[in-house]
């Protein structure tokens, strides 16, 4: 398993500074699960004095999360082929919860050849439904309560499409007037997409992204839920 808290893909100084580092409690994990070795790169070691090349993305990186974190995905493209240099693995895991960074990342192995089996996985979810991740433990009590607007609003959304409706901003409007109840929750967006090209759609006709980022605090929430609409 390799961790690396990458400083080039945050687009904010603060954010990296508060990023959790839990190294002692993943290693815990790792060896319960089995891992064999763990590779923990510095970020000196990574990006030493004079380091100026980069792995740049496609369209894929310009929606969602990259219209709002600029250079995000340039820098995970780029330490991602550094780490895939570095270990040289078979296969590697993405999770679903980075929806887009999963389909950057596959893109990117099959355009460079790297031979490796990009590996998805389903989200984890809490108890309450809310995807797992690092950012989570930067949540106080009373935020982490109100982070629970984002599953409950996902749920709506899927709701709605099994109950039949099929336009994109109707989707969208019902997720947006959930997390509306919410007072500690502030939109970035809520959009929905195709599921393999990232291009916007307005009509589901098949399986669809809704994925949406969310702030609760100075905190930000990424999710998503690929709807698939069942003909009548």
């Amino acid at each position: 398993v390799s961790i690396f808290v990458n400083p080039i893909q945050f687009n904010r100084t603060d954010d990296f500074t508060k990023y959790p580092r839990t190294l002692d409690d993943d290693a815990v994990k790792c060896a319960a699960a089995g891992v064999h070795g763990l590779y923990l790169p510095t970020a000196d070691l990574m990006y030493p004095d004079g380091f100026e090349t980069y792995v740049i993305p496609g369209p894929l990186a310009d929606p969602l999360c990259g219209a709002g974190r600029p250079g995000h995905f340039r820098g995970v493209t780029t330490v991602v082929t550094k780490l895939f240099n570095a270990t040289k693995p078979h296969s590697a895991v993405f999770g679903q919860k980075d929806f887009q960074q999963l389909a950057i990342i596959r893109r990117m192995a099959r355009d460079l050849d790297t031979g490796i089996d990009i590996v998805e996985v389903p989200t984890i979810r809490e108890e309450d439904g809310l995807a797992m991740s690092s950012r989570n433990a930067r949540l106080s009590r009373a935020e982490r309560f109100a982070a629970k607007c984002v599953p409950d609003a996902i749920r709506s959304a899927t709701r709605a499409v099994a109950d039949g409706e099929r336009a994109a901003a109707t989707v969208a409007g019902i997720f947006a007037q959930e997390i509306g109840h919410q007072p500690m929750a502030r939109v970035e967006y809520i959009d929905v997409r195709d599921p393999d090209s990232l291009q916007p759609v307005y009509f589901l006709n098949g399986p669809t992204l809704l994925a949406v980022a969310i702030w609760i605090g100075d905190v930000r929430l990424i999710d998503n839920v690929v709807l698939c609409p069942v003909a009548a």
